[in-house]
């Protein structure tokens, strides 16, 4: 789903400006010329998702600097040898803020910024850990490529692939207080999002992502909150999106669900709320089938109710905490729950707080999965 949200071009300009005052390399640094022009809003001169998109792998796992904003979303369920439950959230956000790049001789200039969020949910504690960084997409200090290899990183929290295909990821990242380092290994082939990739967010042309998703990558690694480390395995779910586009103006967030299902399908739903209650019809879904290939799902195709709620302490915002989720198609009939594995999965610092959360799928199919609400603690305009 869209993630635009995070990507708040005036919080961004102003950190990236502060950076361009001070340098942590030792010597001599060429500075001159450092000045980020944000653009803001404008999109002009930006390509657009408009048709869909000639996929090549794995080169498009890399950038896609021409559009002005892209994602790297990793989700994953793991359980320690003991059985402990854990959730992971590992993002990195690419935003261009201006189309064109300007020649310089400043190692240090750029029009790419680089921001990631990264979670912990340890459910055996009721505990969830979160962090963030920003950086420029210069001086080695972030950036996104499929040449030589799949890498993808900010500072030292990094995604990179140990084979040119990009069969094989590891993600690494320390925050301190916790740590992950896991393998990833795919399973199944890119799943294409929409219409061979092209997502749409609203009836309006161009208001769409580039979109596919890695549905079942096997993880093992390890864990580490504050002096203990837990050896764990599980799956984990990739979405990856690239676009220049905008919700509608009647538009106040969206409710996304990857679902990994323990019959080897996989699933993802979301719908787009609108101000007054509705929802926009032109976002679906995708079921992905154990063997790779795909089926498109309407949003007629499914319902998405909520059971219960649950109010944040942090930011007093009220979210859904639980889903009855029901999918009907010429392929499948089912009806399911989803449930949070602890409530306080919120994310409660940067420009609009959201939840973003490990479930336990129960009902027609089991399994586990990742939950994304956005719009709850405040509207999406203007955010993006």
């Amino acid at each position: 789903m869209a993630r635009w949200i995070f990507l708040g071009v005036g919080l961004l300009a102003l950190v990236i400006f502060g950076f361009s005052l001070v340098s942590s390399r030792e010597g001599d640094v060429a500075v001159t010329g450092v000045v980020m022009e944000t653009g803001a809003q404008d999109t002009s001169g930006y390509d657009r998702a408009i048709k869909p998109y000639n996929w090549h792998f794995p080169a498009d796992y890399g950038s896609h600097p021409s559009y002005q904003t892209e994602w790297w979303y990793y989700t994953g369920n793991l359980t320690s040898e003991a059985g402990e439950r854990f959730g992971f959230q590992f993002t990195v956000f690419r935003r261009a803020l201006t189309p064109d790049e300007a020649k310089t001789s400043s190692e240090w200039r750029t029009n790419q910024v680089y921001f990631v969020h990264f979670t912990v949910t340890d459910a055996a504690r009721n505990a969830f850990y979160h962090d963030q960084r920003f950086s420029r997409g210069a001086a080695d200090l972030a950036g996104a490529e499929s040449s030589p290899r799949y890498h993808v990183w900010v500072e030292d929290w990094q995604i990179l692939a140990q084979d040119d295909a990009a069969m094989q990821t590891q993600i690494s990242a320390d925050a301190g207080q916790f740590a992950v380092d896991l393998m990833l290994t795919q399973t199944k082939p890119p799943a294409l999002q929409g219409d061979q990739g092209l997502s749409a967010k609203s009836p309006e042309a161009g208001n769409a992502s580039y979109y596919y998703s890695l549905s079942r990558l096997q993880t093992k690694g390890t864990i580490r909150i504050g002096a203990t480390t837990y050896t764990v395995s599980g799956l984990t779910w990739k979405d990856h999106e690239f676009s220049t586009s905008a919700l509608s103006q009647t538009s106040q967030g969206w409710d996304w669900f990857g679902l990994i299902f323990d019959n080897d399908y996989e699933l993802m739903i979301g719908q787009i709320r609108q101000k007054d209650g509705s929802t926009i019809p032109a976002f679906g879904g995708l079921l992905i089938r154990p063997d790779g290939t795909t089926q498109y799902l309407a949003a007629s195709d499914f319902t998405i109710t909520p059971t219960g709620t649950w109010t944040s302490p942090h930011t007093g915002a009220t979210y859904p905490a639980g889903w009855t989720l029901t999918v009907k198609t010429s392929e499948v009939n089912w009806t399911f729950t989803a449930t949070p594995v602890i409530s306080d999965q919120e994310l409660p610092d940067g420009t609009v707080p959201y939840w973003e959360g490990a479930v336990d799928i129960t009902g027609d199919v089991t399994g586990i999965g990742y939950a994304e609400l956005t719009g709850y603690a405040g509207t999406m305009q203007g955010r993006f």
